[in-house]
């Protein structure tokens, strides 16, 4: 950065209510079991990644779709409260995003969604609020809108000369296509993600990331838990470490903070390694607190960015 105007993230992806179950054991096939607490969060990777770039100091702009429902209100008073300038599609007749978030004992998760207005968000849509990009340093995109809808949002990013990602959670049931692919800077996800990607069912977290990169292009920086991520471009892979979680309560919102934070790092100058890191130190503060958005950091949280490299 050469001036002295806070980054600048875009983010175009999902809004969506987080209905939250905790239990000691999640349930099998036909059992029943007792929770201990539920609530109902905000949540939405698109919404919690805007939320987390701008606590950690980025002038945030969000392209999302809500429907006409009581959590549309909630949404739109979480962004103001939060200085996300936020443009929300809304669709009548359609259900805001909403997800049942099942929480273990260690933390482990299992998340059901189902689209609502997000499935109806189009091309045009983000065609139309092009806009939104214009300034942006960084643009962060998710897979929870429709396809073509974050080809579209990528496409205009690169058209503009901004720095992109492409977070692909949840993973496409098909490959990604090579020109969704062409308008992407950097790939971001988990090992999980990453295997699907791939049409793969296992492997080692070194190999799928170098074998990702190789097969997209792209430059691959994967997550990969406690461990902290990988960065692959070509043949090459770093290894960056993440600090050590005193305790892990939730890891729900730990790849979202991952992300806020690399993004965030990238639009205010730092270095691939150093984003990553502070992408590393996001994600090990979230997993301490119940809850995505009360797991989003603020730099007095986490302290500079360093540069644990392994």
């Amino acid at each position: 950065m050469t001036d002295l105007r806070p980054p600048r993230v875009a983010v175009v992806g999902s809004y969506g209510v987080g209905l939250v179950f905790s239990v000691s054991v999640a349930p099998g096939p036909g059992e029943t079991v007792h929770g201990r607490s539920f609530r109902v969060d905000h949540g939405g990777k698109g919404s919690n990644q805007a939320v987390g770039a701008a606590r950690l100091g980025a002038e945030v702009r969000f392209l999302t779709a809500l429907g006409e429902d009581d959590f549309a209100p909630r949404a739109l008073r979480l962004w103001a409260d939060e200085g996300v300038e936020a443009v929300a599609v809304r669709f009548p007749e359609s259900a805001t995003m909403a997800g049942a978030i099942i929480v273990e004992d260690s933390g482990e998760n299992r998340i059901i969604i189902a689209a609502g207005a997000l499935g109806r968000l189009r091309a045009e849509d983000v065609e139309r609020e092009a806009a939104l990009l214009e300034g942006a340093d960084v643009l962060l995109v998710q897979l929870e809108i429709p396809v073509p809808a974050a080809a579209a949002a990528l496409a205009l990013g690169r058209a503009r000369g901004i720095t992109t990602i492409l977070n692909p959670a949840p993973a496409p049931d098909e490959p990604l296509p090579p020109s969704v692919l062409a308008s992407v800077d950097y790939l971001t996800p988990n090992l999980h993600e990453a295997r699907r990607l791939l049409g793969r069912s296992d492997g080692e977290a070194e190999e799928i990331a170098t074998a990702l990169a190789r097969a997209t292009g792209r430059t691959v920086v994967m997550t990969v838990g406690a461990r902290g991520a990988l960065i692959a471009r070509g043949e090459e892979l770093v290894a960056v470490a993440a600090p050590l979680a005193p305790v892990v309560v939730d890891s729900t919102g730990a790849g979202d903070a991952f992300n806020a934070g690399f993004a965030f790092g990238l639009a205010s100058g730092l270095g691939l390694e150093e984003a990553v890191a502070l992408g590393c130190r996001c994600g090990a503060w979230c997993v301490g607190r119940p809850g995505v958005i009360p797991g989003l950091p603020r730099p007095a949280d986490i302290g500079p960015a360093t540069r644990p490299v392994i």
